[in-house]
């Protein structure tokens, strides 16, 4: 368990001793939640509402029920330490590590943890520790302690870097891990979520948002009781429920000051007291009433530690308190007798809750902060390495802004030089916001904020706070240019977002004066495969120009790899040869992860073309590659392309759950939701589901507006004209086709059409337009002539069959079968099936039937791989074709007869209700009347002895 907790003594126990009252029911919910892993809960509430009370009684309780506790911070003034508040707390988790070692992947942390680093794997020489390794890192090193809770409070002051750890965390939660969240909602950023991103729980995945309410009078009154004893009279509970308005917080600090004072002479007296005191709500007034009674040295602590404002030493303490170190030693236990200060885990001294030290604060008069807030800059800087944002906070409450941005400045260096990108953020976001900042500083901040806002978990806030810096009208044109660059690389990559490509446009104007880093615009501005290929080999030819004679290896390889993807979008065939040199050993991480994209882009065009096992090769090289360099958004999608893979090679078992959780993973990447309903729709019309199928292309399709690939809008178009034609809307398809065709005649791209032809010409023929229907063949033909582009020639081969079927059967079933041989070849197996199909429909209409054998042969073979693929309805399509052509009974398994078994035609039917079918869909599937399939549909379920939606459960025992 890992606690980022406060408000307690050394020892554990709730400070001042009070009893646990009014949180039963929200107790009970978060020892559920958390004894059910994997979970995730919030706690949210204002300050002093009894969160970390709430908190600390579960995980006392849970700890004695062996699970692992862990304690870490969150601070509004923190130094800067990558994921410092995790750190903090996997540094005690020594007692819980297993004997046997913890698992390679949580070796990056530790440069984190020294104290644990023996105990850790070793990290590989030059292995990055970037926000998606430590995340692994951190996972890792979680699930093996085995039964453990994650409680992050006071979330309103993480950095960017822990809440987007948290959040990255949260979405892959380990099995028996949960993770309990705290936060004031008051204290967040406007409009943001507390992870920062909309948070979904994942599937399997149990959780709760807990809202802490204001104690009920009932429960103050039980607080006094244990607090006072007989003091606690009606009078008195009333006056301090009035004061605290059922604030926990501030009930506990009157009740400390009655109890520091002698029993009331005369009746009324305590309540009195309360009644006479200011507001607001009696928090002020019963710090002050404390702080009032303090000796001049505990009164000189208190004030340095409000001064401070974090945890401090006894050394700093009396230090910037000036006080000896004996004088400030019993000094700090008179204000720990007296509740003020609060000794922490660390040996550190803080006060017992932010209102505290802010009441202390404010107490001062102006002079002596001054004085205070100076003393402590100078103890500060003596320290090695020194504080610098607490120095920087220091000089700019005395008032010297030129102070403040040099420290604020370093600070962000330090923050970046560590690591520690969100504290950098915080800092450089805090430069950005003065009105009077000089440009040279505007320029160095902007720039150094431009790519960690690039590289959050979430795409809207990432792409907002980019934008949110180039509206500053102070920039330079060339600065705006790097950060425009860094915009437009971020709609592209991780939204698939065309208005990337006019950023980008706009960033090469910026940066004339510096082509050289106008190069990566240039680059992704060749390829988009949307524009113009002249246009396309312009930008590519402005790129090589750039880098001519560049020393910036990086750079040249960027270019390199981009000048292979265009290669690869336009079928060449000499791509290949030059993959083989690309560097894959070379030392420069930078290089490398070039050569991982070229190989990625190269691998991603060769699924379109036809050629999946050299893309799959060159995937897996590049997933391989990335992993090694930390290229996340690289890694990211190679997994999305290894599940296009596995669909495509006919491995359905599983798909649909890992699309799923890889979409819940990313919800932010549309390019994952896109594969993912193109799969959806695709198994769902094989299964006769022509309604939900229409509805996942159609949201693949919508999804797909404005994506880089034309390859995903084509598939998209294809899937929904191929369901329009099996709901018997030829019109609709035929609309929906040529729609699509358009932009792959504008891109002159139709090696990448991906089953848009297919399904075009087979709406052209269905609504009666034949010549537009072998125009579109002849203009396909020519534009795939020259290129190498194996799924373009299997498609044309299936065109030519269509449109041979009525005037030459025999023609038809060799063009047919041409494609079918393809499709084996490259290794799709589904669209090998159906090429198996139409060549059997061709030659049952051959006059002499002298193709019989080879028909039922091809059929045998469709069935085999469409019951496998449980494709039941493409399966009882074959049944039908082959009693129509009289070559024998298709094989299946199942039970067969009459009587309480299942006829033939029920199998079909059960096979299409096991799918979800409605009776329509079954229907239009087995050509049968709404009524014919009411009839079967109910002897199937009083057969079976079940229901409709439990059809499934029953055919698989």
């Amino acid at each position: 368990m890992i606690v980022l907790t406060e408000g307690f003594d050394a020892a554990g126990r709730p400070a001042g001793g009070f009893r646990f009252v009014g949180r039963a029911r929200e107790l009970e919910l978060l020892l559920a939640v958390a004894r059910h892993p994997p979970a995730t809960a919030f706690v949210e509430g204002e300050a002093g509402i009894g969160k970390s009370r709430l908190v600390r009684e579960a995980t006392l309780a849970l700890a004695d029920g062996g699970r692992c506790v862990l304690t870490g911070f969150c601070h509004p003034l923190r130094e800067p330490l990558p994921y410092g508040p995790v750190v903090d707390a996997l540094q005690k988790a020594g007692p819980w590590l297993p004997p046997g070692g913890l698992p390679p992947a949580a070796a990056p942390l530790a440069a984190l943890l020294p104290g644990l680093a023996d105990r850790l794997p070793p990290a590989r020489d030059g292995q990055p520790a970037g926000r998606l390794h430590l995340v692994q890192a951190v996972r890792a090193f979680l699930a093996a302690l085995g039964p453990t809770v994650l409680v992050v409070e006071d979330l309103h002051w993480v950095d960017d870097a822990t809440r987007d750890l948290l959040l990255l965390l949260a979405r892959d939660l380990p099995e028996q891990l949960c993770l309990v969240l705290t936060y004031r909602a008051e204290d967040l950023p406007p409009d943001t979520p507390v992870l920062g991103a909309a948070h979904r729980l994942p599937p399997g995945t149990g959780g709760t948002v807990l809202r802490l309410a204001p104690l009920a009078e009932a429960d103050v009154r039980e607080l006094a009781a244990t607090a006072l004893g007989d003091r606690a009279t009606e009078d008195l509970v009333d006056s301090l429920y009035r004061r605290s308005e059922g604030l926990p917080l501030v009930a506990e600090e009157d009740l400390i000051t009655l109890r520091e004072h002698p029993p009331a002479a005369g009746p009324g007296e305590d309540a009195a007291r309360l009644r006479e005191a200011d507001v607001p709500r009696g928090l002020r007034e019963a710090v002050t009433e404390r702080l009032v009674r303090l000796s001049a040295p505990a009164e000189a602590v208190v004030a340095a530690a409000a001064v401070l404002a974090v945890p401090s030493t006894e050394e700093v303490l009396h230090q910037v308190a000036r006080l000896d170190p004996e004088e400030a030693a019993e000094a700090i236990e008179e204000v720990l007798r007296a509740s003020i200060l609060r000794e922490t885990d660390g040996g550190r001294y803080a006060f017992r809750h932010v209102l505290a030290q802010q009441v202390a604060y404010r107490r001062l008069p102006g002079p002596t902060r001054r004085r205070l807030h100076a003393t402590a800059a100078e103890v500060l800087q003596a320290q090695a390495p020194p504080p610098l944002v607490q120095i920087a906070h220091h000089v700019l409450a005395l008032g010297d802004r030129q102070a403040w941005l040099r420290r604020t400045e370093e600070a962000a260096d330090l923050a970046l030089a560590v690591g520690d990108a969100g504290t950098a953020a915080a800092l450089l976001g805090q430069l950005l916001q003065q009105p009077d900042l000089d440009p040279p500083t505007r320029s160095r901040a902007a720039l150094r904020l431009a790519p960690i806002a690039a590289h959050g978990v979430d795409f809207t806030a990432d792409a907002q706070a980019l934008r949110a810096i180039l509206d500053d009208p102070r920039l330079p044109p060339a600065t705006r240019g790097e950060i425009r660059l860094g915009l437009g690389m971020l709609l592209l990559n991780r939204a698939s977002d065309r208005t990337g490509f006019e950023q980008l446009a706009l960033a090469v104007d910026e940066l004339g004066d510096t082509p050289g880093k106008a190069v990566p615009a240039m680059v992704a501005l060749a390829l988009d495969e949307s524009a113009d290929a002249t246009q396309a080999e312009r930008w590519m030819a402005r790129a090589e120009h750039a880098v001519r004679g560049c020393a910036d290896a990086e750079l040249v390889a960027r270019v390199r790899a981009s000048r292979l993807t265009l290669m690869a979008q336009a079928a060449d065939p000499a791509v290949w040869a030059a993959l083989a040199e690309l560097p894959r050993q070379e030392g420069d991480t930078m290089v490398l992860r070039q050569t991982a994209r070229a190989l990625y882009n190269v691998g991603d065009c060769a699924f379109d073309l036809g050629e999946d096992r050299r893309a799959a090769a060159l995937i897996e090289e590049s997933l391989a590659l990335g992993r090694a360099t930390g290229y996340a958004i690289l890694v990211l999608n190679a997994g999305i392309d290894l599940l296009r893979r596995d669909a495509l090679a006919g491995h359905w078992d599983g798909l649909a759950e890992r699309f799923a959780a890889l979409a819940a993973a990313h919800p932010d990447t549309s390019v994952v939701r896109v594969e993912q309903a193109v799969f959806l729709g695709t198994r769902a019309l094989a299964q006769g589901r022509t309604g939900p199928a229409a509805e996942h292309f159609a949201r693949a399709a919508d999804q797909s507006v404005g994506q880089l690939a034309l390859s995903i809008a084509a598939r998209a178009a294809a899937g929904t004209a191929a369901a329009e034609l099996a709901r018997a809307d030829p019109q609709a398809a035929w609309t929906t086709a040529r729609q699509a065709l358009a932009e792959v005649r504008r891109a002159r791209a139709w090696q990448k059409a991906c089953g848009l032809l297919p399904a075009a010409v087979a709406a052209a023929l269905a609504c009666g337009d034949r010549a537009a229907a072998e125009a579109l063949a002849d203009e396909a033909e020519l534009g795939i002539r020259g290129r190498t582009a194996p799924g373009s020639t299997a498609e044309l081969h299936a065109v030519r069959g269509l449109l041979l079927e009525d005037p030459d059967p025999a023609a038809a079933a060799s063009e047919y079968a041409a494609a079918r041989r393809v499709w084996e070849d490259i290794g799709r197996p589904y669209h090998a099936a159906r090429a198996a199909e139409a060549q059997a429909r061709a030659l049952g209409a051959v006059p002499d039937r002298t193709g019989a054998e080879e028909a039922a042969a091809a059929l045998a073979r469709a069935a085999e791989i469409l019951t496998a693929l449980d494709a039941t309805a493409d399966l009882a399509r074959i049944r039908r074709l082959e009693q129509s052509l009289g070559v024998g009974q298709v094989a299946r398994a199942g039970r067969r007869g009459y009587g309480d078994r299942l006829s033939p035609r029920e199998e079909e039917v059960a096979d299409l209700l096991a799918t979800g079918a409605t009776n329509q869909e079954i229907a239009d599937t087995l050509v049968l009347s709404p009524r014919t399939v009411e009839h079967h549909v109910a002897s199937v379920l009083k057969k079976l002895g079940t229901t409709r939606k439990a059809v499934a459960e029953s055919r698989q025992r």
